[in-house]
């Protein structure tokens, strides 16, 4: 049976949900589709949000040949294959869902089709394309960011999906949807699966008022019964590498190595986890252990080498060590604090003493003048001003309570004394 966000699947750009600052009336993508001339681009924005159905509605909408590979199952050769059948047609559109998947090897095999015109290109990507696709290739594509959808879009889909049952003739009532909100998460494979679960869950047999009531009981319910299902092809992406990362900051290692397990049995880019480990090293670990980070880069490293299945040891290595280290996010919220003064009170000037004085002129206006070179003082540190006038005294940086940064906050307060308060 054909799925319903199959079912509902759109066809034209009218009635496209989302991504109005795309392909809204008037915007640039739109504008570049509706001139018959589109250049090869790249879609990055989280899962089901409508990539390969813009795809799919480009290559409708100017009638060229589509054709789509899957970065997972697809290599060198599938992109060979393609390209030699482009040959043969006049503007073919090539595909690729997941493109950050491919690798430098495979992106290359790209290169000469896309820079000849033999096709144009269309990668969607969850990663940042900065990150995950080669420069060479990514400079020849336009990347387009696609938006999570909001409440006005969903909204719209649950009524695409209700105004389907009516015409299959059973009347879905949608009394809450706060559930499928909460459910979705902004993706509307998700929400469009959950409603599809919950109404054959609950269709009323022959004879029966043909009516299905949705309301949030009656939708956690369900999904809760049937996560497996609802999760049969891996929709759970994010939810589980959240589930990864809450267990090495709540330090509980089998936790961590469980979720580790299940994405790697999922199979998982490694360079995704790898690369979220480093992130953790210093958004939740920080100063309390700096050999952290080391251990993270160094495990990104040997992943990027080795390679499935071997570099599965290096994740788990790293994961325990990460879930069993003193935790601090001191750091982290040290800049998202200045970040927040630079809000508050714009752009301030730098204090003159300590500006660059490269020029005589700059020299005469007091440029560096007053400047305390630290290492010419006892223990090479000089009491002097480094913030704006306005924030003087504020402090961004509060060390965390583990042994490691207590020391660092008594060294701080033998320099500072009471001037920031530590």
């Amino acid at each position: 049976m054909t799925p319903l966000a199959e079912i509902l699947r759109p066809t034209t750009l009218d009635n496209y949900i989302g991504q109005r600052h795309l392909i809204g009336p008037g915007a640039v993508l739109r504008n570049l589709i509706e001139s018959g001339n589109i250049p090869s681009m790249i879609f990055w924005g989280p899962p089901g949000i409508g990539k390969t159905t813009l795809a799919t509605i480009i290559s409708h909408t100017l009638n060229r040949p589509f054709h789509t590979l899957s970065a997972i199952s697809s290599g060198v050769k599938e992109v060979r294959d393609v390209i030699n059948q482009a040959q043969q047609e006049e503007g073919s559109i090539l595909f690729i869902d997941e493109i950050h998947r491919f690798n430098k090897a495979q992106q290359d095999s790209l290169l000469g089709a896309v820079e000849r015109g033999t096709i144009t290109l269309i990668g969607a990507t969850t990663e940042n394309p900065s990150f995950e696709v080669i420069s060479a290739l990514l400079s020849r594509c336009q990347v387009y960011v696609l938006k999570e959808f909001g409440p006005d879009e969903m909204a719209q889909l649950i009524a695409s999906a209700v105004a389907h049952y009516e015409r299959e003739g059973l009347h879905v009532e949608v009394r809450e949807n706060e559930a499928l909100m909460r459910i979705s998460g902004g993706d509307a494979r998700k929400l469009l699966n959950a409603i599809e679960l919950v109404v054959n869950k609950n269709r009323p047999a022959n004879g029966k008022q043909n009516t299905v009531v949705l309301d949030n009981h009656t939708v956690t319910e369900v999904i809760q019964q049937n996560l497996a299902i609802y999760d049969k092809q891996g929709e759970m992406h994010y939810d589980i590498i959240s589930a990864f990362i809450k267990s090495m900051r709540g330090s509980d290692p089998n936790g961590a190595v469980y979720w580790l397990a299940r994405m790697i049995s999922g199979g998982e880019d490694p360079l995704f986890i790898a690369r979220r480990m480093l992130i953790f090293a210093s958004e939740d670990i920080g100063n309390a252990n700096p050999n952290a980070l080391l251990l993270a880069n160094a495990t990104f490293d040997a992943v990027n080498k080795i390679g499935y299945p071997e570099c599965r040891i290096n994740l788990s290595q790293c994961a325990v060590y990460l879930a069993c280290s003193a935790k601090s996010n001191a750091t982290y919220m040290a800049l998202a604090n200045a970040e927040a003064a630079i809000r508050s009170s714009g752009d301030l000037p730098v204090p003159l003493h300590i500006r660059n004085a490269p020029t005589k002129l700059m020299k005469n206006l007091g440029y560096g003048s007053g400047y305390k070179y630290a290492h010419d003082y006892e223990g090479n540190f000089a009491l002097q001003e480094y913030l704006p006038t306005p924030l003087e005294g504020t402090r961004f940086y509060d060390p965390g309570n583990t042994p490691r940064e207590n020391e660092t906050r008594r060294s701080l307060r033998e320099h500072w004394g009471d001037k920031y308060g530590y």
